[in-house]
């Protein structure tokens, strides 16, 4: 791998495009749209005031490659947000955003620098495969959609766009330190989302990709319910050669489509053993599908001893916070003695039913 380290001007830094980090709505447009997304997501501000107030972190090195199209100058593969604060200390017109906050932060600076230090590469995917380790397992998390993204771009690099889906994803995992069965569900959950963003995004109104989460097709492909009902195969070399596109719309639609603020389904782990349950379940799914809310149509998978636990359980942690809240209650209210009673009535008739169940 052939590197040099050498300081350049900032005029000469250009920001990466098509950083991964950036949603597709922002990729290739202009140098201010970039600086105006890490404004308003990336938290640059504060990084802005911090090389305002103590300078620039020598240690922090930019990772860049020679801009091909442009002589002399070069393109930031990783320290984008760093690279637009020092691009901001020297230019508010750069951005229409923020302007109050960054012209106070220019006006304060004690330091403003004008070259920064860069390691120089002669190929991006060579880059490409140490952003893999820092930002997919390393200390740098990205986003989940972000690093998507990036595996994305890498699978289809020249190190690995000649290997096959399954064995680019053992190798990209061995490069990142991560596992083949981690790097396949993000491989595959991108896919998924580039045809739910092919068909923008099915009109469901508010969803783009700086609102869509991908943790609930990854989380989603554990689900082997979930998993047949888009017909994706993990162990093909075409994981969504068979995909059930109308499914793929119908499962879109239950997690990120609201009504009165809510979606039919949560993407927690909760959400998603409710809706596998549901869709494994032929006359819940029916019922699903016909209007029931999705606790009503796993009640219809006849999982009762499962539901009888949970139910018990809600009811024990709300009869606890009421009695972590007696204290402090000035006056009870009307119906309460009846109420007590009902509950000890109820917990006397489960429980009779209890005994005799295990005599």
């Amino acid at each position: 791998m052939t590197q040099q380290f050498t300081p350049i001007e900032i005029s000469d830094l250009k920001l990466d495009l098509f950083n991964p980090r950036l949603p597709k709505s922002k990729q290739g447009k202009d140098e201010k749209t970039v600086i105006e997304f890490m404004l308003l997501e990336a938290a640059t501000l504060e990084l802005m005031l911090a090389i305002a107030e103590n300078d620039f972190f020598a240690g922090e090195l930019l990772l860049v490659v020679k801009d091909e199209t442009d002589e002399g100058k070069y393109i930031v593969i990783e320290g984008n947000r760093r690279l637009t604060a020092v691009k901001l200390l020297h230019n508010l017109e750069l951005t229409s955003v923020k302007k109050i906050a960054t012209k106070e932060i220019v006006d304060n600076a004690k330091f403003k620098p004008t070259e920064l230090p860069c390691l120089v590469f002669e190929d991006k995917n060579k880059i490409l495969k140490y952003l893999g380790f820092r930002h997919i397992t390393g200390i740098k998390s990205w986003r989940l959609l972000e690093k998507a993204r990036y595996l994305f771009e890498l699978r289809n690099s020249n190190d690995f766009q000649n290997l096959s889906f399954l064995d680019a994803s053992k190798e990209i995992a061995k490069m990142i330190g991560s596992t083949s069965a981690y790097v396949k569900r993000l491989l595959i959950s991108f896919e998924l989302y580039k045809v739910v963003e092919d068909e923008a995004f099915y009109q469901i109104d508010g969803l783009n990709d700086t609102r869509f989460f991908l943790n609930y097709f990854t989380d989603g492909l554990n689900k082997e319910n979930i998993r047949n009902f888009i017909k994706v195969n993990l162990n093909s070399e075409n994981p969504l050669e068979n995909i059930d596109n109308e499914h793929l719309k119908k499962l879109t639609h239950w997690w990120f489509e609201k009504s009165e603020g809510q979606s039919r389904v949560l993407g927690d782990s909760e959400g998603l053993k409710l809706l596998d349950k549901v869709i494994g379940h032929e006359d819940a799914l029916i019922a699903f599908e016909r209007g029931l809310n999705i606790y009503e149509a796993y009640e219809i998978t006849d999982d009762f001893d499962i539901q009888f636990e949970n139910r018990i359980k809600e009811t024990l942690k709300s009869i606890e916070k009421a009695h972590s809240l007696s204290p402090k209650v000035k006056k009870f209210y009307t119906k309460f003695r009846e109420d007590i009673q009902t509950i000890k009535t109820t917990v006397e008739i489960i429980e009779t039913s209890f005994n005799i169940k295990t005599k």
